[in-house]
């Protein structure tokens, strides 16, 4: 029987995505993801696939001195194929109106120890 306090492998990858966001580490926060992941906006606008467009849309966000997420919870579920893994956190970051928090669903399909596929679904901004 496995242990409820030991993470999956899944919950492990997205974590180390969830603390290479947070150092603005590219190069690491990529790692975490396969090279023909895509990125999606809720319903499932493609916003960015494979590693060089997930670069291209990151770059700069990765430059807000202010960039943090706060994971307020987690949901691994085991599937066929791998794992959905669902993370609810609040961002902190600079919009372009200014300083401030929004929280978002991530929805991240992970497979072979790497994410392949991520959905995110944004709440309301709030600025500071």
């Amino acid at each position: 029987m496995s242990n409820p306090h030991t993470p999956s492998p899944e919950a492990a990858i997205v974590q180390r995505q969830l603390d290479a966001y947070n150092a603005r580490d590219m190069q690491a926060w990529l790692a975490t993801y396969a090279a023909d992941a895509k990125q999606y906006a809720y319903p499932g606008v493609l916003l960015a696939s494979g590693h060089a467009e997930i670069r291209a849309r990151m770059v700069d966000r990765f430059k807000e001195p202010n960039l943090h997420a706060r994971l307020l919870g987690r949901t691994v579920l085991m599937t066929a194929t791998g794992a959905t893994v669902i993370d609810h956190e609040t961002i902190t970051r600079t919009f372009e109106a200014g300083p401030g928090t929004v929280d978002i669903l991530a929805i991240y399909e992970v497979a072979d120890g790497l994410i392949r596929s991520g959905l995110f679904i944004p709440g309301e901004a709030r600025l500071d």
